[in-house]
């Protein structure tokens, strides 16, 4: 699949784009819709977001808005690729095709482990909860169950997927437009026993900006990670009847709501509590359920945060082994994976990421604080770097595109290429943070580490097969 190329010497746009990929088309747009809406919508909203409202005061409004901002061009960039050149692979396939086989083996390897890593701390959080509801039933018991209901449900239809995410999805929705209808309530002093708030906490407790614009900065390192998670709507498209249009409204419809969501929420939140009342670690979202008077306002969330997790979990493992399958496609992993079921299902490449997911969550289960911490390190900034290629990929491919195929740029990237480039650098912004941040620069030292693995033997097996073909 890599000799098809361009006069130029380039990979032709058709070649290893999943045209003639196997794979079932299951996922109707609905699924596509409900996955691009609840894919971000995680624990690290529900409960990650007390840590950037504890640094950025009511300025995590801005940290969000900054943030979402940035994710959202990348979801456009991925959205334009995908829609021209739908893959099971997605942006590794992208990256492929604009920069060479290193980047695809790169990004897809990377991008691999990423999910299968993150998959053992959602699958240990889901456990937690429910363990604290039935402690007969050991920790590891739970986790056990877990992957096996989603290891049987991605093993069968695609189909089973997408339902399992389009209700875990629509719950996920559901509470957080609850949420904002009750605090907008609350604020405006409709409901029984509450007052108009007014812009009390806005302006006092240190104002707007109780730590000036560098907690605001500190706010977006704290929740941009939370972004993650979009990139899987542009993988799952391929598996679709028209992966062209169903990537193109999935991406338009999910990126202003998505914005809605976050942003929405953390104005009310500060609008209706002061800020320096929250504590990291501590769900913001109960902290207001419990002022405005919902009885039960804990365990609501809890169930709401396990729904979630449980959600990414089945996101990962789909995600998971559709990239590993489509590096198996071009030959960048064993070709074993490649066999799949009569209904299309790529079972070798399900059963190969859980397998290394279900390793993660015994390493997590045995050793939080030092194996698996290293590996959790190892991915910590993996996602910017997948970002990163995914906007170089665009700047290179766009103008292909335009030159090969313009029929197909259905779906087009905001004020090319200037917000492309505005991306890169805020990107390379956050890196910097990472690196002057105490917290977070072991992640991005680990996570510099693992890809500087990744692309030295990426570069070995270039080099091999220049010589090969010489």
């Amino acid at each position: 699949m890599h000799d098809a190329t361009t006069q130029a010497g380039e990979p032709a746009l058709g070649a290893g784009t999943g045209a003639k990929e196997p794979l079932s088309a299951g996922l109707k747009q609905r699924h596509l819709t409900m996955l691009g809406l609840g894919g971000v919508i995680g624990a690290g909203l529900f409960v990650g977001s007390g840590a950037g409202i504890a640094v950025a005061g009511p300025g995590i409004v801005l940290s969000y808005l900054i943030a979402g901002a940035l994710a959202t061009l990348v979801m456009r960039m991925l959205g334009e690729m995908s829609a021209a050149i739908p893959a099971s692979g997605a942006f590794s396939v992208h990256a492929e095709r604009a920069l060479g086989r290193w980047a695809g083996f790169s990004v897809g390897w990377l991008y691999w482990f990423l999910l299968v890593v993150v998959l053992a701390v959602e699958a240990t959080g889901a456990a937690q909860i429910a363990h604290g509801w039935v402690p007969a039933v050991p920790q590891w018991g739970w986790v056990l169950l877990f992957m096996i209901v989603f290891t049987v449900a991605n093993l069968s239809a695609v189909k089973n997927f997408g339902e399992f995410e389009f209700w875990f999805a629509a719950l996920k929705v559901t509470a957080i437009v609850l949420f904002l209808t009750l605090s907008l309530l609350a604020v405006f002093g409709v409901l029984p026993d509450t007052e108009p708030v007014g812009l009390a906490n806005l302006t006092g407790h240190g104002g707007l900006l109780p730590h000036g614009w560098s907690g605001v900065i500190s706010g977006v390192l704290a929740v941009v990670f939370a972004f993650g998670g979009l990139e899987v709507v542009t993988i799952a498209a391929a598996e679709s009847d028209d992966p062209a249009r169903a990537v193109g409204r999935a991406v338009r419809s999910a990126v202003w709501r998505i914005l809605l969501f976050y942003v929405g929420s953390m104005l009310v939140i500060v609008t209706l509590l002061p800020w320096s009342s929250m504590q990291p670690g501590k769900s913001p979202y109960v902290a207001v359920l419990d002022s405005i008077g919902v009885p039960g306002a804990g365990q609501i969330m809890n169930i709401v945060v396990f729904v979630a997790l449980l959600s990414a979990l089945n996101a990962n493992l789909y995600g998971s082994s559709r990239m590993i399958f489509s590096l198996a496609e071009r030959g960048e992993a064993p070709r074993a994976l490649l066999k799949v079921s009569h209904g299309g299902v790529p079972r070798r490449a399900v059963l190969a990421s859980v397998a290394f997911g279900f390793v993660s969550v015994l390493l997590n289960l045995k050793w939080p604080d030092s194996v698996f911490l290293y590996m959790l390190n190892a991915v910590g900034a993996v996602l910017l770097f997948v970002w990163g290629l995914i906007a170089v990929s665009q700047l290179r491919l766009r103008p292909r595109i335009e030159r090969e195929a313009p029929g197909k740029l259905t779906l087009r990237m905001w004020a090319f290429p200037y917000l492309t480039w505005a991306a890169l650098l805020a990107m390379g912004g956050v890196l910097v943070l990472m690196l002057t941040d105490d917290t977070a620069r072991p992640q991005l030292l680990w996570s510099a580490g693992a890809t500087g693995a990744v692309l030295l033997v990426a570069g070995v097996r270039e080099l091999r097969a220049r010589r090969a073909r010489r």
